[in-house]
């Protein structure tokens, strides 16, 4: 009996696992593939030296951790490849019980999608999807722990008055 139970606890947790695909995987899959371009930065990008910051500022602060990206530049030759891989990021993004999509600008060939992970107040990842037919697609993946909407759009106005360094987006422009 103990080894039919032993048998069954082990079927249980090795069918549990599921090999579903995820955008951290995506990422480390492609992140040194030609034609991705991919830069990690940390919370340091935030230049706060010269700002006077709230107590809601310095709380956001502390929930973002980094933002890692990946882009991939479309050229005449890797049309195909674009398209694949295209393909192989909605699908992800699909899996609603892992990615909540809280905004898409644009139509479904070109244009920008806004997803997260975890609960409404407890955000522990947001994905950016943006993809312009003629130029590529860029993933920007926003790590922190307990983040939610309004601590991002201060971590975005924080960036935008910290007058950072652009020069580490560059791989960007493969969607601007």
């Amino acid at each position: 009996m103990k080894k039919l139970l032993s048998l069954l606890f082990i079927a249980s947790v090795l069918f549990s696992c599921t090999n579903k695909p995820t955008i951290q995987q995506y990422f480390v899959d492609n992140s040194d593939a030609f034609d991705f371009t991919s830069l990690d930065l940390g919370s340091e990008i935030i230049n706060t030296e010269k700002l006077s910051l709230t107590l809601e500022d310095k709380t956001a602060l502390k929930s973002f951790e980094k933002i890692n990206v990946l882009a991939f530049k479309k050229n005449d030759t890797n049309t195909v490849k674009y398209l694949n891989e295209i393909k192989k990021v909605r699908i992800i993004l699909k899996d609603s019980t892992s990615y909540k999509r809280l905004l898409k600008v644009g139509s479904g060939k070109e244009g920008a999608s806004v997803y997260f992970v975890g609960d409404e107040n407890n955000i522990n990842e947001y994905i950016v999807f943006a993809n312009k037919k003629e130029s590529g697609f860029a993933i920007l993946r926003v790590l922190g722990n307990d983040m939610n909407p309004t601590n991002m759009m201060k971590i975005l106005n924080l960036l935008q008055q910290s007058k950072m360094d652009v020069e580490p987006f560059e791989p960007l422009n493969v969607i601007i």
